[in-house]
């Protein structure tokens, strides 16, 4: 009788043993949540375009069926305005209350070095970017823990101003929000365009967030050839509704963000008069390639409140967070060390993305290729941008040699500038 009472006795120590664990196991498992910050301007003159970037991440983690490095993956998402201050203040409340220790954002160009110069005060938390597009972001006083898998918005512009001048467009006149990503773009656009003979002979700089663009319109000189606008968002939208209301009937020369998604499906008259309208970007509508027509398929399935096709936004945020998300798997989600094994997985990783090939250089920034693209009309009445052509492997000193872009400098309102 003994016997069978020690026996008996033994059992339940075991099966309480086991009960144990397997309860410490589940605990275990239930700790195997992992938060990623989500960064995106959800408030002002680029909330649109923030809503799309965020449907453009929500889509790179339901393709890993929310998991990554085996990991449950949760986002903790924050908004900003566009403005740097807020950027940070949201990107700290992520990072410093939340505890995530991954940030991917912001949207916007001076957000993008504002995060930057904050993840150098952040050593051990990894930031990737949304979709900011200032070159300074990466070029300038980099920090080593802050990674970009999209080409910035100077790479995007490259080829545009050979194809303006293709179009007789040699006298121009520039309207440009005026803050660290328009820089960019313009610098792009005119560093071939003024190279090869065109001339930009003023340039209109507008705070972001600009209602009233009369003051701006009435300086149009009438002897150009064409507008080139670097807007985004309602600003894009303002001026061309303004614009048109006004009797305007210069052709334009869009900026990567002027003619996107976002803009291109605003109502007026002035839409139309957008048809055949140039612009350039890392990614365009009509793409023929099974990647993109799968990126835009998976897109209109999931996000029926979506635009007719994935915006810049979502796309470049597609890729920063699919970025993201391969780099855990390939560690199998290990973060320790001050997440060495991770940055340097990071570092590379490349895939071929929905637009092409993505991957980083030695500074963290993407290379890949830039579409110049002209507006068009779908069967179904959208618009869309249609590829007229394609150039490859753009790193940051735009085709220049590194001692020819030096000489020319980073862009600014005034560099580079060819007025006469």
């Amino acid at each position: 009788m003994k016997r069978v009472e020690k026996v008996f006795g033994r059992g339940i120590v075991a099966a309480a043993a086991l009960f144990a664990m397997a309860g410490a196991a589940g605990l275990a498992q239930a700790q195997e949540t992992l938060k990623i910050g989500l960064l995106a301007s959800l408030e002002g003159p680029f909330a649109a375009p923030g809503q799309d970037g965020m449907r453009g991440a929500d889509l790179a983690l339901k393709e890993k069926k929310g998991m990554a490095g085996g990991k449950k993956i949760e986002f903790v998402k924050v908004s900003s305005d566009a403005t740097p201050d807020k950027a940070v203040n949201s990107t700290r409340k992520a990072v410093e209350q939340d505890k995530v220790q991954i940030m991917i954002g912001p949207l916007s160009g001076d957000e993008g070095i504002a995060v930057k110069n904050y993840a150098k005060t952040q050593p051990n938390v990894t930031f990737i970017n949304g979709s900011a597009g200032a070159q300074a972001a990466t070029l300038q006083d980099p920090a080593p823990n802050f990674y970009r898998f999209n080409t910035e918005g100077a790479q995007w512009m490259v080829g545009l101003g050979e194809h303006a001048l293709s179009k007789g467009y040699k006298r121009t006149f520039l309207i440009a929000e005026d803050y660290g990503f328009p820089y960019s773009q313009v610098q792009g656009f005119m560093a071939s365009y003024c190279a090869k003979g065109g001339k930009v002979v003023d340039k209109a700089w507008v705070p972001l967030g600009t209602k009233d663009y009369a003051s701006v319109i009435a300086k149009i000189p009438k002897n150009v050839d064409a507008l080139v606008v670097v807007l985004g968002g309602s600003d894009a939208v303002n001026f061309l509704t303004q614009y048109e209301q006004a009797g305007g009937d210069k052709p334009m020369i869009g900026g990567s963000i002027t003619v996107d998604q976002t803009v291109l499906n605003f109502k007026g008259k002035r839409r139309e008069s957008l048809l055949g309208t140039a612009s350039a970007g890392p990614m365009a509508d009509s793409i023929d390639t099974p990647e993109w027509k799968k990126f835009v398929a998976d897109y209109k399935a999931s996000f029926k409140d979506g635009f007719p096709s994935p915006s810049l936004f979502a796309y470049l945020y597609y890729i920063n967070t699919k970025a993201t998300l391969d780099a855990l798997d390939a560690v199998k989600g290990d973060l320790s060390n001050n997440q060495k094994a991770y940055r340097e997985a990071l570092q590379k990783t490349n895939f071929k993305g929905p637009a092409g090939d993505v991957k980083i250089d030695a500074n963290r920034n993407g290379v890949g290729t830039t579409y110049i693209t002209e507006v068009s009309k779908a069967p179904d009445g959208s618009f869309y941008n249609k590829v007229v052509k394609s150039v490859p492997n753009i790193s940051q000193t735009l085709g220049l040699s590194e001692a020819e872009f030096k000489k020319m400098g980073m862009g600014t309102r005034d560099v580079p500038d060819c007025r006469t």
